[in-house]
């Protein structure tokens, strides 16, 4: 079939779509307040949980770029011709494809309504798009540390919002780009697993493990030694300074006043543990570190013991989240 005529036949169905938006609005409207209510899932163990694969879609954390982004013109045939895939694999996909959807949205911003949400729902997935809706809600919360939340309820319009006050909901500089706030909290939870006090040598480890290289521009947070040194420590998220006595000169990282005053051990702690699909007390003395600093017991004292049980240190070097869509079960 020629592609114009393709063109409009595709559009035609997206027209058809759009039209049921009214009963996909009320389901989204109740799936952004549950998603915003709902804390992280415990896994109510101290061993590291067996992971369920559903579908071959895995994509590693920050790893989306301009170049990943689907066609949703292509998408449209792809969900069309894999008539031998389960029902479940269909609905992981379109999970996977409406958060590069809002992603895409946020990176140029741009709102996102809910007929751009239907551009990949079909006719017979209407009663599923709450829960695809909710697990694309949850990984973009999951990953990035940002919500979806509808900011224009006559239009059913949505954006992401970022979980800190970072500049520019979490752009960090003026302009376009994709939410830094995931990668803030990274960097807040290396620190806090280290001692609260984490030597450069720690930061980078860490981070390699996840693709991201100290002097190589990613595609996602641009030069990260320049967003951590410069744009996070000048934001007052972090602190660095340098070693005593240290020749060549070596720095080390610790929270800065302003990641004390808009989180705490503990949302960190369950963010490093969402994203590793663990429980919080997994990390049995960062667990009950959290707890106190959470309760206000440990205020005035950040630099709190740096003997930290040794399983908890040794997951701090293999740390390595992932935006897991093959563990997603819709």
């Amino acid at each position: 079939m020629p592609r114009g005529q393709k063109s409009k036949l595709n559009a035609r169905e997206r027209r058809h779509r759009a039209r049921n938006y009214a009963q996909a609005s009320e389901g989204a409207e109740e799936t952004v307040v549950a998603t915003e209510e709902s804390s992280p899932k415990s896994c109510g163990t101290s061993e590291m949980p067996e992971k369920k694969s559903v579908s071959t879609v895995t994509v590693d954390l920050f790893s989306i770029s301009d170049d990943s982004f689907i066609d949703l013109e292509d998408a449209e045939d792809l969900f069309r011709d894999y008539h031998t895939i389960s029902h479940q694999d269909i609905l992981t996909q379109k999970v996977f494809v409406l958060v590069q959807i809002l992603l895409k949205n946020y990176k140029t911003k741009q709102l996102t309504t809910i007929e751009d949400m239907m551009q990949v729902i079909d006719e017979e997935e209407m009663d599923d798009f709450p829960e695809i809706l909710r697990k694309a809600a949850e990984r973009l919360a999951d990953v990035f540390a940002v919500e979806l939340r509808e900011v224009e309820s006559s239009r059913r319009v949505y954006d992401l919002i970022s979980k800190l006050k970072l500049p520019n909901n979490g752009r960090v500089r003026a302009g376009q780009g994709f939410p830094k706030t995931g990668f803030l909290m990274t960097v807040l939870g290396i620190i806090f697993m280290n001692g609260n006090c984490a030597g450069e040598e720690d930061i980078w480890r860490t981070l390699r493990s996840m693709g991201i290289y100290s002097g190589k521009k990613h595609q996602i947070f641009g030069e990260p030694r320049k967003l951590i040194t410069q744009n996070f420590v000048k934001l007052k998220y972090v602190e660095c300074r340098q070693v005593a006595n240290s020749k060549p000169p070596r720095y080390e990282f610790l929270w800065g006043p302003k990641a004390y005053a808009e989180t705490n051990k503990m949302a960190i702690l369950k963010f490093v543990a969402k994203v590793n699909e663990i429980s919080p007390s997994y990390f049995k003395d960062l667990y009950k570190e959290a707890l106190k600093d959470d309760q206000g017991k440990n205020q005035g004292n950040h630099n709190v013991s740096s003997a930290i049980h040794l399983k908890d240190r040794a997951f701090s070097f293999v740390m390595c989240p992932r935006l897991a869509f093959s563990n997603v079960e819709v």
